[in-house]
Order: C-alpha cells, then sequence, then structure tokens
C-alpha cells in the first residue's frame, strides 16, 4: 500500500475516534501504541475511559492495559491490586 493511502486511513480512523469524543492526544498515542489498528486503539480508548471514570490514575491503567492485551477483566484485577 503506497503511503498517501496509509495516511488518510490513519486520518479517517483519527477522525472517527474523535468523533467518539475521545482527546485528541489519546487518539494520536493509542493509534501509535496499537501500530494504527483502529479496532484495538478503540478498545483501549474505551476501557481508558471507564477505568479512569472508576478513579484509577490514567497512568497505571495505561500500563495494564498494555500489559494484558486489552483485556477488561484482567487489567481491572491489576488495577485493583496494585
Amino acid at each position: 500500500v503506497c503511503l498517501p493511502l496509509q495516511f488518510l486511513s490513519y486520518l479517517g480512523a483519527c477522525d472517527r475516534l474523535l468523533k467518539q469524543g475521545y482527546e485528541e492526544g489519546q487518539v494520536e498515542e493509542a493509534m501509535e501504541m496499537f501500530q494504527y489498528s483502529e479496532k484495538k486503539a478503540a478498545e483501549f480508548l474505551h476501557l481508558l475511559a471507564q477505568f479512569n471514570d472508576m478513579g484509577f490514575q490514567q497512568n497505571e491503567i495505561k500500563e495494564v492495559l498494555l500489559l494484558c492485551g486489552n483485556q477488561r477483566e484482567r487489567a481491572l484485577e491489576e488495577l485493583v491490586m496494585k
């Protein structure tokens, strides 16, 4: 796939995630962390917001989600044990 096409795909994915209410910096970071997989970035952002609402610290959430591969139950267990 040529580079401009990949870039357009990336921009489209970012735009869709931004429209879901996520912050631009978080969207860019999530897309980068998951090699520009919109699906995995969306899962990550969704769980990040959920755990943030539960009162967990954002840096801990990110670390745990990466370690647990976005597995909600495992990540929650890890966060509760910290």
